[in-house]
């Protein structure tokens, strides 16, 4: 399953990194790609994903899900 979610605040690859591994520490994610340029990560998931997490994950990297 693939979920993408728009992020605000990541600027370079280092954002794209933070929120990224925060992500990944989801049960069940299987693989996040965030896009600073887009403002946007693609996650993949084994199954539906709680938005609720996702965005609680992005805030501990410092950025928020908009």
């Amino acid at each position: 399953m693939e979920t993408t979610v728009k992020i605000s605040g990541m600027t370079c690859g280092h954002c794209e990194g933070r929120v990224s591994a925060e992500i990944g520490k989801i049960d069940g994610v299987s693989s996040v790609k965030a896009i600073a340029s887009d403002g946007i990560a693609i996650i993949s998931s084994d199954s539906e994903l709680d938005v609720a997490q996702i965005s609680q994950a992005v805030h501990v990297a410092g950025y928020k899900v908009l």
